[in-house]
């Protein structure tokens, strides 16, 4: 049985701890002595307590993390309450600021603070060798079975008066209770910081992802550890400056990765083009290694593109390479606040360079609730960043890192945070509470109807009148709602009005569908095609035919779907046949192609598909399209907010 289990629990399955490799790839001389078990968050907490206690461990590591804590919590918890001898150390960036008053760091006989890839075999190997010396001298009171606890702490005797771990007051009074009952071979302090460790020096991770990692989860890889910025809101601005790992042994532990049959590489390098020598290499390195299937994802820093990564960008394949752009705001004071320096024409410059001239999918961050900032400002830059055209926007709530710098603003613009993990920002002195709720419901459901890729035909009709729409044809309409400025919000609310901002239009869709659902999960991809179909012909005034055939574009790029049906579509389609009727007997009339759906006006005139690769339509069977994305990509995504570095 192994001596120390090192584990954590994942967001999902899919991803795979990268954390727990670094610490097992520089356990040396310990790592026959050790085991990794992986659980997710949807795991009981006793399903993973029995499961841990099954190897018997003397020692037990958890990687902590804000998707995580409180279900960790539970889960060491229990430990301690069938074994209090375990010992339980825990390390990751949510127990190494701000430890003071953490449940779990109560209920831990140590805590690691900082990289603790080198410091965990070194804690380990002082506890298990005392813990030795202790059974040689028959001082082990874990192995007769007593307990002790700390000095000036009276144990209670009956077992009924330990509290129960599960509810909020009674894990509280866990925590004190069971803090008293640390493991006697816990001579070390309870909070050890750890040295920066060498760069050059640890060993890699990466031959500890198995084959059914590489087969089935997301490979977790870095060049490169810090960042060079001071974003108030981020741990990354803690860092000490960037430093990368030797290229060299990078390079050719990718090459081992490759050469077992992996084909995702997810790189958590925050800065990944800010060392030009650095990326060139890395990208040139996989590109004369390519085949079917291979997708990197990046994380860049948005207004550093220059010519020579420019060229290289180019040779990949279409949806081959995600670069995550982290803008967070468009707002030049806002900006100045939270520390953020970043050059904003040039970073318009490289997303149409991206979208235009090369394959790359474009996933780009915006926070709302940053100090100063408020709804109005937020839409500018929405619909700034919609006329960039990347295909994703994620629209994240602003949230409270512990050890983060973005405390300092929290009287001055009256910032409130949800007082338990991920600690969301509840109101600011420009948001409040109520208009806060609301762009937590435009954020999840511009994933469901934007980032989803599933209505990519339909999307900008959200931001424009149907009338406009008949007029000018699905893509002109799109260019033009996504370049425009944003418009007062009250355009929005007559059909007749000039094309309005795409933020206020989609909030508006928001409200709406939130008060005809009453929900923002679990809404089934019909409904959501049906909901759409109901505000756009209802509230917007948008023609019946026009928007059915926008949905049944959509809806038919899925192979194997079963048939749409829209309540009220009938009337719709009945006068779309009588156009299409009347077009054929016309000898001037020109189609779509098929499959897209015709003009309004008979499609009459020069096909828009032929017009402008960015335009929607033709994005049904571009390789740029959301939709038609591979599954890797859309699976990065999902990945981006649950990176496991440590």
């Amino acid at each position: 049985m192994p001596d120390i289990v090192l584990a954590t629990l994942n967001a999902k399955y899919i991803h795979a701890s990268f954390g727990l490799r670094y610490l097992m790839a520089n356990l040396g001389g310990l790592r026959e002595r050790a085991c990794m078990a992986e659980f997710h968050i949807n795991q009981t907490p006793l399903e993973i307590t029995e499961a841990i206690l099954l190897h018997e461990p003397r020692i037990v590591g958890f990687g902590v993390y804000i998707w995580n804590v409180e279900q960790t919590t539970e889960v060491v918890a229990l430990l301690k309450r069938i074994r209090p001898e375990l010992i339980i150390v825990l390390g990751g960036p949510e127990v190494s600021y701000e430890t003071d008053g953490q449940e779990i760091v109560a209920l831990a006989d140590h805590v690691i603070t900082g990289e603790a890839d080198v410091k965990f075999a070194e804690v380990c190997g002082q506890l298990l060798e005392t813990g030795d010396r202790r059974v040689e001298t028959g001082k082990d009171a874990g192995e007769t079975g007593e307990r002790k606890p700390e000095s000036g702490k009276k144990e209670s005797s009956d077992p009924a008066a330990l509290p129960g771990p599960f509810s909020a007051s009674h894990r509280k009074a866990d925590a004190s209770e069971l803090s008293g009952l640390r493991s006697p071979l816990s001579a070390l302090p309870k909070i050890i910081p750890a040295e920066l460790p060498p760069i050059d020096r640890l060993a890699s991770p990466y031959d500890f992802y198995t084959d059914e990692d590489l087969a089935h989860r997301v490979v977790y890889v870095e060049a490169s550890r810090g960042c060079p910025f001071t974003c108030e809101f981020c741990l990354s601005s803690l860092d000490v400056p960037v430093r990368a790992f030797p290229l060299d042994a990078f390079l050719s532990a990718m090459q081992r990765l490759l050469d077992r049959g992996a084909t995702q590489f997810k790189f958590v390098d925050r800065t990944f083009n800010l060392h030009l020598p650095t990326s060139m290499g890395i990208l040139q390195f996989f590109l004369d290694r390519w085949r079917d299937g291979l997708f990197l994802h990046f994380e860049m820093i948005p207004d550093r593109l220059p010519e020579q990564l420019r060229a290289l960008i180019k040779k990949f394949p279409p949806g081959a390479v995600q670069f995550e752009v982290g803008i967070q705001t468009f707002d030049d004071a806002t900006s100045k606040n939270i520390s953020r320096r970043q050059n904003l024409e040039r970073l318009a410059d490289n997303l149409r360079f991206l979208r235009e001239e090369t394959g790359v999918h474009v996933h780009a961050d915006l926070i709302v609730g940053l100090p100063g900032e408020g709804m109005e400002s937020f839409g500018r830059g929405f619909d700034r960043l919609v006329g960039l055209g990347p295909q994703e926007i994620q629209v994240g709530i602003l949230k409270r890192l512990r050890g983060t710098p973005i405390v300092r603003h929290d009287a001055e613009f009256a910032m409130r945070y949800a007082p338990h993990p991920p600690y969301e920002i509840l109101a600011t002195r420009d948001i409040s509470f109520p208009a806060m709720q609301r762009m937590r419901r435009f954020a999840r459901y511009w994933d469901i109807v934007a980032n989803s890729g599933q209505f990519t035909t339909t999307l900008p009709m959200l931001w424009d009148c149907g009338l406009q729409i008949a007029d000018c044809g699905l893509d002109e309409a799109f260019e033009k709602c996504g370049t425009g400025e944003a418009a007062d919000q009250s355009t929005i609310h007559n059909p007749q009005s000039a094309i309005a901002s795409p933020f206020a239009s989609f909030l508006r869709f928001s409200d709406w569908l939130h008060a005809t659902l009453r929900r923002t999960h679990q809404i089934a991809l019909q409904s959501v095609a049906q909901c759409l179909f109901d505000f756009l012909t209802g509230e917007n005034g948008a023609d019946r035919a026009t928007v059915a055939a926008a949905l049944e574009a959509d809806w038919r790029r899925i192979p194997g779907r079963a048939v749409l049906t829209l309540r009220g579509a009938e009337t719709g389609k009945r006068n779309r046949a009588e156009r299409t009727g009347a077009q054929r007997r016309s000898p001037k009339a020109n189609s779509f192609a098929a499959g897209e759906p015709e003009g309004p006006r008979g499609g009459a005139g020069k096909p828009e598909t032929g017009k402008d690769e960015a335009a929607d339509l033709t994005a049904l069977r571009s390789p740029h399209s959301a939709l038609e994305k591979p599954a890797a990509i859309r699976t990065a995504r999902r990945q981006a907010r649950h990176t496991q570095a440590l």
